[in-house]
């Protein structure tokens, strides 16, 4: 009983990822124009990069509190939550430039919302190559706290407000109306939340076992 009080959000994310899996390619969708059955990666692309954007502000959270006490765990959390965060990152921009092949004819086309994803995704790559670059733990933990709380919102902005400011092909910018209002039924809906939910849990859960594998790496290399 004691480890499903502790694991249920573990298997809950479990039984929802299946879930997805299976009765995203099986029950109905709309019959759209353009889009036909590919509007089944809604429950796949957006759901990876909610899991993104919460382990990235996890990361941030911590960055904040590494800066505020010192502690070392802090930054191992921060960092290993943006690991996690870029390989979901990761998966976010290789299903849309998937489902773009068939929606809009390449896989990229320049379209302002995937070039503003492909800057952020830099930015966040950048963070690794600065955290690899200084070798002194204390400096390397606090510049690179600064660098991922100032990052956080400049991805924001790239990712949700730069796309909506011109013309884009994307859902929900340059003035096309995003999936939830006009597209997605009831049954589509049955799947896209618990979808939302079951990827979120997954990338914390995710993030979690890095960080214990940190843990362990740095107690075996201080004996």
């Amino acid at each position: 009983m004691k480890f499903i009080y502790q694991s249920w959000w573990k298997i809950l994310a479990v039984i929802l990822v299946f879930y997805t899996m299976i009765a995203g390619f099986l029950l109905p969708v709309p019959r759209l124009p353009i889009l036909h059955e590919t509007i089944r990666n809604v429950y796949f692309h957006v759901p990876m990069w909610m899991a993104m954007l919460v382990v990235f502000g996890i990361s941030v959270f911590y960055s904040v509190k590494y800066l505020a006490t010192n502690r070392e765990e802090y930054d191992l959390i921060a960092v290993e939550s943006v690991n996690t965060g870029i390989f979901f990152y990761a998966l976010g921009l290789l299903s849309g430039m998937l489902w773009a092949k068939f929606a809009w004819g390449e896989y990229w086309s320049n379209d302002p919302k995937q070039n503003s994803a492909a800057i952020a995704f830099l930015l966040y790559c950048a963070y690794l190559v600065l955290r690899n670059a200084i070798d002194e733990d204390q400096k390397r933990a606090r510049i690179s706290a600064i660098y991922n709380i100032f990052a956080f919102p400049i991805m924001i902005v790239l990712l949700f407000i730069l796309p909506r400011m011109t013309d884009s092909l994307h859902p929900g910018n340059g003035g096309n109306p995003a999936f939830g209002r006009y597209d997605m039924d009831n049954n589509m809906r049955m799947v896209f939340y618990p979808a939302c939910i079951g990827w979120i849990f997954l990338g914390v859960w995710v993030a979690t076992l890095r960080y214990r594998i940190r843990l362990i790496e740095n107690k075996q290399n201080s004996i």
